[in-house]
């Protein structure tokens, strides 16, 4: 069994990156692909469901759970800590299937010491007006938590060169259609390519 790619994707707030993963899910590709639920210590919105958006558990636990090395990474952000399980990220890659991660650039950093082969994509937004109007029209945040998200996108802006792939999130079919070539691209590769054509490859090499 092949195992199955790590995708980290990161992304100021506002830029679209949860959409596009949700968009993806729901076209006919070939292969499986999973995304991954984070635990977290920030308050459950109303539309938000346990286990499903996100496993939310309290501080204490979450704390508990870091002195045990129960997470792949973690970080914390905007007074609450986002963390991501070790063991049940590892079976699902295990089993063949592919698995992303939406997080920042300090958890991104974390996996990408774990595991160097992890496949990095950051999403910019087309300016820092539409950031704005985003993060305003989705009603999700108080003006409060807006404005100090806006002054970390600059800092959070300044890490894309630590991944392997930028998109501009500017028209989302574009957009969309940029992070489907991405994941098709690396299934591409040779080693998955060997696996799925193993017969093929065998009969064309017969005398």
């Amino acid at each position: 069994m092949i195992q199955g790619t790590l995708y980290v994707i990161s992304a100021p707030s506002g830029t679209g990156k949860s959409s596009l993963i949700k968009a993806l899910l729901k076209t006919q590709l070939s292969y499986n692909i999973r995304v991954s639920i984070s635990h977290t210590t920030r308050m459950k919105r109303t539309d938000e469901k346990n286990g499903e958006h996100y496993f939310f558990i309290t501080k204490e636990k979450f704390q508990k759970m870091i002195k045990h090395n129960d997470f792949f990474e973690y970080a914390y952000i905007f007074g609450n800590y986002y963390g991501t399980s070790r063991s049940i990220n590892e079976k699902i890659l295990n089993s063949g299937v592919d698995v992303f991660l939406e997080i920042d650039w300090q958890g991104a950093q974390q996996i990408r010491n774990k595991m160097p082969r992890v496949c990095t994509i950051f999403i910019l937004p087309p300016s820092k007006n539409e950031l704005m109007h985003r993060l305003y029209t989705r009603g999700q945040d108080s003006e409060e938590n807006i404005n100090i998200r806006i002054k970390q996108t600059i800092t959070e802006i300044k890490h894309y060169r630590e991944y392997d792939y930028i998109i501009i999130n500017d028209d989302f079919n574009i957009a969309l259609d940029n992070l489907k070539s991405i994941i098709k691209s690396r299934h591409l590769k040779l080693k998955y390519q060997m696996h799925r054509y193993d017969n093929l490859i065998n009969k064309l090499l017969e005398d």
